[in-house]
């Protein structure tokens, strides 16, 4: 697509979203619905092409390929890379199919490759506005796209679900799915069901209502919506699938105003169509604000947070449910990789589902009715003994709750099992979870109040500094940790396991070659061997890995693309990252066997020195600063202003001596084209100037450090 091209299709496209109607770019001859989704059925059943965000419709992320395998895999070679433009997360799991390679990355932008040379095609970004960063929790990554009928599709972060021509890039028709003034984003993958693309989106940290929506996949138009959670009971219902079903039975499991804080239950990852059941599973996140006593009275099991839930795909009608976490409380979402599979349980054929939710406990699930057949921790946990397998529900540990006390509690909010996806090889029986091990301390707030567009969690966040002495940062981070844990799904144990150093690791590949593939946030690809967990080859790629790997052949080889780059939630909030500096752009890396393309040098970028300002700052200016730092600043910018090289470092910042440059940029937006917008809402001149001796303070702490230690090693 020529520059021109692109800015025209841009232009049209920004009018769209002003209007919020659903505007068409282009249309064609195309065969019927019906026909085109057989299509994709047969093609998602051909180990040759990827052409669903989990491989095939059960998501088992299991490849029929066995060219690369326990013996090949050792002359597994670099086929092609390319650089991206932003070095912010890179979350996305390519499709490929006949011969093209599709990515979706940070900021929404698409790409389209020859998946043999790696030749780009074409590209299209949509300009999502650098401001809308903000809205989010977790970062601007994309996690995919879906293949259909020659059009691909994306959610972008600012809430819209484009279809773009998949041989030209060009755009097709895009529909708002969102409410623009609310903290609505989308970071998941769309998925195709019988002719709909189905899209959730995010934003529950900052006051969202979640939903899944369905729209006609040729021409935009809606076809059902599907609440998770009730709305003000005055506006009565909403004209939408969920109405009964909310009315009859989640209705009554709230307490209180809740939904002047929006309520949660997003659905911003899992979405999976069942072909053998034809039913559609969507995976339902936290409550808004995470804590329960605020946001429902303490009271109710506030339906359908922390559930699975099953639907009708062509209407949206409700089917059953299950929840994990009744009146969930410690931003545990069931929003995790929804896996299915056929399971010989005491000695009987299952139809189940399969999740390991951030809660801790992998759970089996009767996708026919929604009964739980198992539930064990795949890792250390306690919140909960175990659960009740008459009722299912947890068997909690009270105190967990922090009613009365604070508590740290394991696994905390970064979850046992985050987004990235695990796989399923029915060949080993085996499931392989990208487990992490952190803790997280919930406390009840001194005092709170809902702040519409902010972090509402419900928490404590005033004594929340991190700690500054070598001594006591080594020992937390020796709490911190990864592990890749091959779980027999069956027998619920582990079979095998691999331990990082550090928690938020990849996704997970699988074949039919005996092979997993993971990477980590050192940069190391890995090949292990699927039943035993050895180790057959690694590549270091110079960047973290955080996306999962995918496979095809073309061309008579078989290549795995896996892209590399940092970024999430686990990157912009740990202070315990390392702090490289500036964090390099994203890449896209493709092997094969016999690839001899020279690894690319990722050079290290530069990092700039401490720049405290020589004013000498009050101790009351910098303890106010303090407190508001961590009441927002933290979450992008990392507690303690610690930042992991995701997003600027404040402490280096070339305008903290600049009481008028801070002033501009916080309160004026000088930087919101960026992702830095102004704060003039809800912080005064003074804050601003408060939050500079802060971060001042610990710029004179890291040029302390830096000095003793040699700056920049």
């Amino acid at each position: 697509m020529s520059k021109f091209a692109r800015m025209t299709a841009l232009a049209v496209t920004t009018i769209a979203i002003s209007v919020g109607a659903i505007v068409y770019f282009g249309s064609g001859s195309s065969p019927s619905h019906d026909a085109a989704w057989q299509k994709l059925l047969a093609s998602s059943h051909e180990a040759g092409d990827w052409v669903t965000y989990g491989g095939t419709f059960d998501e088992q992320r299991f490849s029929g390929l066995t060219q690369i395998n326990e013996k090949s895999v050792a002359d597994l070679g670099l086929a092609w890379s390319f650089e991206l433009d932003t070095n912010r997360a890179q979350e996305g799991t390519p499709l490929e199919k006949d011969g093209v390679l599709y990515v979706t990355t940070a900021w929404s932008k698409v790409y389209a490759f020859d998946a043999v040379t790696g030749k780009e095609l074409w590209r299209f970004d949509p300009q999502v506005p650098g401001e809308y960063a903000a809205k989010g929790c977790c970062d601007v990554g994309n996690r995919g796209a879906a293949l259909y009928d020659g059009k691909l599709y994306f959610g972008t972060f600012d809430g819209r679900l484009i279809a773009l021509d998949a041989k030209t890039g060009k755009p097709v028709w895009s529909v708002v799915t969102v409410d623009q003034s609310k903290t609505y984003t989308i970071t998941g993958a769309p998925r195709i069901v019988k002719g709909r693309v189905v899209i959730g989106n995010g934003g529950a940290e900052l006051g969202a209502r979640g939903y899944v929506t369905a729209y006609d996949a040729q021409t935009g138009k809606q076809a059902w919506r599907f609440y998770t959670v009730p709305g003000n009971p005055a506006n009565g219902p909403d004209g939408a699938a969920s109405d009964s079903i909310l009315a009859e039975k989640a209705q009554s499991t709230w307490s209180g105003e809740y939904w002047k804080q929006g309520g949660g239950g997003t659905v911003w990852d899992s979405i999976v169509y069942d072909e053998e059941l034809d039913q559609l599973y969507i995976g339902v996140g936290n409550g808004s604000p995470w804590n329960y006593r605020i946001r429902s009275q303490g009271k109710g099991d506030n339906l359908f947070l922390s559930s699975i839930v099953a639907l009708d795909p062509d209407t949206g009608s409700y089917r059953w449910h299950y929840q994990a976490n009744p009146g969930e409380t410690w931003d545990y979402t069931n929003t995790q990789q929804i896996t299915l599979a056929d399971l010989t349980i005491d000695g009987k054929p299952r139809k189940v589902l399969m999740q390991a939710p951030k809660n801790g406990f992998f759970f089996v699930i009767d996708r026919t009715n929604g009964k739980l057949l198992s539930a064990k921790n795949f890792v250390d946990v306690n919140w909960a003994t175990g659960y009740d397998m008459t009722t299912g529900r947890p068997i909690e540990i009270p105190a967990a709750r922090f009613a009365k006390a604070p508590a740290v509690v394991m696994p905390g909010a970064l979850g046992a099992h985050n987004w990235q996806p695990m796989a399923f090889n029915p060949e080993t029986g085996l499931t392989y979870i990208p487990g992490n091990k952190a803790l997280f301390a919930y406390e009840q707030p001194s005092d709170y109040s809902f702040r519409p567009g902010q972090w509402n969690l419900g928490l404590e966040t005033q004594r929340t500094s991190p700690p500054d002495d070598p001594a006591t940062i080594a020992a937390t981070r020796a709490l911190l940790g990864g592990r890749l844990i091959a779980w027999d799904p069956v027998r619920q144990k582990e079979a095998w396991g691999f331990d990082y150093p550090e928690p938020w690791n990849s996704g997970v590949l699988t074949t039919a070659g005996g092979l997993v593939f993971q990477g980590d946030t050192r940069g190391n690809f890995r090949a292990f061997a699927a039943r035993d967990g050895k180790v057959l080859w690694n590549v270091n790629l110079g960047m973290a890995i955080m996306a999962a790997p995918m496979t095809f052949e073309a061309g008579g080889n078989q290549y795995i693309a896996v892209l590399a780059g940092y970024g999430g939630a686990y990157a912009l909030t740990s202070y315990f990252n390392d702090n490289p500096g500036p964090r390099p752009n994203g890449r896209v890396y493709v092997f094969r066997i016999g690839g001899k393309a020279p690894m690319p040098k990722v050079e290290k970028l530069f990092k700039a020195p401490a720049n405290p300002s020589n004013e000498p700052f009050p101790a009351s200016l910098v303890a106010r600063g303090e407190a508001l730092f961590q009441k927002d600043c933290w979450a992008c910018h990392g507690p303690g202003a610690v930042s992991s090289g995701v997003v600027p470092d404040l402490r280096r910042s070339g305008v903290l001596p600049s009481a008028e440059g801070w002033k501009e940029v916080v309160i004026g937006g000088a930087l919101k084209d960026r992702g830095m917008i102004s704060f003039a809402k809800t912080l005064t001149s003074a804050d601003a100037e408060a939050l500079r001796a802060y971060v001042s303070s610990r710029a004179l702490l890291l040029k302390i450090q830096e000095q003793g230690r040699g700056a920049g090693k």
